[in-house]
């Protein structure tokens, strides 16, 4: 407990007793013992006081004033914290003969002070049951304010446009992998909102209300393509695509549309489709899962397409360029490339190329040439003039299915890796096989390896047998040119090579307007 001072007051003096703290409390101080007695308007002489506080003999009262005073109350100081949230009370004990406070009497204290809010009588009745002075009480409580949250929306995406380089491993920048395009999948989660929470109301203890600070609402805010949940918190995506943000609103497209492809974009690869308002710049690579059209040039660069190509302007590859489509490929020209298409191709010119179509390939403008160069077809090649007067080695190629002859190629690769190793299992088993008959005992690992061996030997003969009913249906497939031609609506000029199937004609004089097929084994022009 502190400790604390109390008043006499006598016929003979008044007196302030000084007591002294327990249990470790806090001894009262000097200034707070003057502060009280002037609050109280009680005479005293100050080196008198100060003396007595010296001594602090308990015992021994020091002498105030010899005036005709009441007995002096029991006594409250109200302060207020700073920021108005609590309420602490000090108490002084009453003199001798001296009226204690009550509950109500203290409440009155609380409110001269301005405290109208919050008095704790829980804390009020703990002092009137074990009161202790020179002690503060809080005895009101304001209720604090509760401030809110703003909303926040969480991208699950690269919101940076600017482009950036990608760092290899070693330390070098590669400037063709920019990562620009921010690739999304159907069902993807793209945002998430999480909704402004509004804050409470406080109150201090002179009963003035605290406003919350106001909060910052957002909305997801989202263009086609796009699914919002039911609480309009969360964005998915409906399709494969990109997503971009672009004015706080997210933008879905399975169509990606670049103005050129060089250093600005970088290497493009996409889910979807991409359109190239411009050019496809040398060295830089073009990859989607969709379509791929270029409105511009192509220069030395690889695309690769899972649906169809389409070329405005052409291609001029340099001998470096590579295309490819599981689908169709259309161009102006087609000039020093490589081009595969899993359908048909169909060009203005196809200039020294190696040019490969799993059905038609049609070269039927007005200028309409194929001159250098390969160019093969499943069932049939059109062409307006074929070679050319220069004498260029051309070859032209129908019959054959590009694709099938690969796969014949994978078949027998495989077969021949089933064989050697065959050849080494088999013994093995055998002379185990002899030894189980003979007696031998074996152990249980070596029975196991045994079983195991046995089991590789029974599938890669499964293999073995259905890789050669696969590749027996391929060679009759591939053997098989029926319908197979080359139509030619110009002009074939010696140089040039016909091929059919597995029978080929070197062209060694000018034909016009003919069509060369199979005839009695041989390839052999006929009319239109």
């Amino acid at each position: 407990m502190n400790g604390y001072f109390n008043i006499v007051v006598g016929s003979k003096g008044n007196f302030l007793k000084f007591v002294p703290p327990t249990d470790g409390g806090i001894p009262v101080s000097m200034q707070e013992t003057i502060r009280y007695l002037n609050d109280m308007k009680i005479n005293f002489d100050l080196k008198r006081l100060n003396d007595g506080y010296n001594e602090n003999d308990p015992e021994k009262p020091v002498l105030l004033n010899y005036d005709h005073m009441l007995p002096v109350r029991e006594f409250g100081i109200v302060s207020v914290s700073e920021d108005r949230m609590k309420a602490t009370v000090r108490f002084y004990p009453p003199s001798n003969q001296g009226k204690e406070l009550d509950s109500g009497e203290i409440m009155s204290l609380l409110r001269l002070a301005g405290v109208s809010y919050g008095a704790d009588e829980n804390a009020i009745n703990d002092f009137l049951s074990n009161r202790q002075y020179c002690t503060d009480y809080v005895l009101a409580n304001g209720v604090p304010v509760k401030e809110g949250s703003d909303a926040v929306i969480e991208y699950f995406f690269n919101t940076d446009n600017r482009v950036r380089p990608t760092l290899n491993e070693d330390g070098t920048v590669d400037f063709f992998n920019l990562n620009l395009v921010n690739h999304c999948k159907k069902g993807d989660m793209l945002a998430r909102l999480t909704p402004a929470v509004r804050g409470s109301a406080g109150i201090d203890v002179k009963g003035t209300p605290i406003r919350p600070r106001d909060v910052k609402k957002k909305i997801l805010q989202y263009g086609l393509n796009i699914d919002i949940s039911e609480d309009k918190c969360v964005l998915t995506s409906q399709v494969d695509g990109h997503v971009t943000l672009t004015g706080g609103k997210v933008f879905v497209s399975d169509v990606l549309t670049v103005v050129n492809v060089d250093n600005s974009t970088g290497n493009i690869d996409y889910e979807g489709s991409v359109v190239v308002e411009g050019n496809v710049n040398s060295n830089f690579q073009v990859r989607a899962r969709g379509d791929i059209e270029v409105k511009g040039a192509v220069e030395g660069a690889v695309l690769e397409a899972g649906g169809n190509i389409l070329l405005n302007r052409g291609i001029n590859g340099m001998g470096k360029a590579k295309i490819s489509a599981k689908g169709n490929i259309i161009a102006k020209f087609m000039e020093n490339c490589t081009a595969k298409a899993e359908g048909y191709i169909d060009a203005d010119s196809i200039l020294h190329s190696n040019v490969t179509a799993g059905t038609e390939i049609h070269v039927m403008s007005r200028k309409g040439f194929i001159s250098g160069g390969s160019v093969q077809a499943t069932s049939k090649i059109c062409v307006k003039t074929l070679g050319s007067p220069m004498g260029a080695d051309t070859k032209v190629a129908v019959g054959l299915d590009t694709s099938a002859t690969e796969r014949a190629g994978e078949l027998s690769k495989e077969i021949a890796d089933i064989q050697k190793n065959m050849k080494t299992m088999l013994p093995v088993l055998d002379a185990a096989k002899k030894k189980l008959a003979a007696g031998v005992k074996m152990t249980p690992d070596q029975i196991k390896n045994l079983q195991q061996l046995a089991a590789t030997v029974k599938l890669s003969q499964e293999k073995m047998e259905a890789d050669n009913e696969e590749l027996k249906l391929l060679k009759e497939n591939m053997s098989s040119a029926e319908g197979a031609c080359v139509e030619v609506m110009g002009e074939v000029y010696p140089g040039t090579v016909i091929a059919i199937s597995d029978v080929s004609m070197a062209v060694r004089e000018i034909y016009r307007y003919c069509r060369f097929a199979i005839v009695k084994g041989d390839v052999r022009p006929g009319t239109l």
